[in-house]
């Protein structure tokens, strides 16, 4: 999984009073109101999925790409909701944000004992360890909102490091929700960072031997 909030390096102050103050009425009512509905029939679909895990050893993939879109419209109305950055959230499944970004590898197989292990056990397991640390990571978050609030009040940027705790913050739970929807096999770990198979890939740069060869035939 990849998931990232680019940094906004200015912030408008009209944009940040106008979604504390009526946020609830413009963004939260009419966002929530459709993904409402659409949270009950990916509950649906989670349900069928652990089946197919039972019978098939995979996850639907027209299925696991509504749950990664559903994601991704999720992650667009919390990045505007903690103040990660300025700006609508569209809405749609299949709309594109240049802000947010959520890659999840589809699965080619996955196990079955894995599946039965997290719908038997997943609440002592899963849910308890991670919830019980993400209710103190919460109120940090809760107040690091506040303190960022503040400071894009009144420097009309955001600090960089609130910035980056409050995308892992949001990692965390996206992990856990990832790993009891039964879309990985990989248990969640226990960080606020991108751990290496979450980082992106990175363009590698060519060997500096075959450089210094095509220097020797130039000259």
């Amino acid at each position: 999984m990849i998931l990232e909030v680019n940094y906004q390096e200015k912030y408008s102050r009209g944009e940040l009073l106008l979604r504390s103050f009526f946020g609830w009425l413009y963004i939260v009512l009419p966002h929530i109101f459709l993904l409402m509905f659409l949270q009950i029939w990916s509950s649906i679909l989670t349900f069928i999925s652990f089946w197919s895990i039972m019978f098939t050893g995979r996850y639907p993939k027209s299925f696991f790409e509504f749950q990664v879109q559903l994601l991704r419209w999720n992650l667009r109305v919390n990045a505007r909701l903690y103040n990660l950055s300025d700006g609508y959230p569209r809405f749609g499944l299949s709309v594109d944000d240049p802000v947010v970004t959520l890659e999840v590898p589809y699965p080619e197989s996955l196990k079955r004992s894995t599946a039965i292990f997290k719908l038997l056990f997943g609440l002592f397991y899963v849910i308890l360890p991670h919830g019980f640390v993400l209710m103190f990571v919460s109120i940090g978050a809760q107040i690091a909102m506040i303190g960022n609030w503040f400071i894009i009040l009144f420097t009309g940027k955001s600090n960089k490091s609130i910035h980056d705790f409050l995308v892992g913050f949001i990692r965390w739970n996206t992990r856990v929700n990832l790993y009891m929807m039964y879309m990985t096999d990989r248990y969640p770990p226990f960080t606020l960072d991108a751990v290496p198979s979450e980082m992106p890939p990175r363009d590698i740069d060519p060997p500096a031997q075959e450089t210094s060869e095509e220097d020797e035939q130039t000259s």
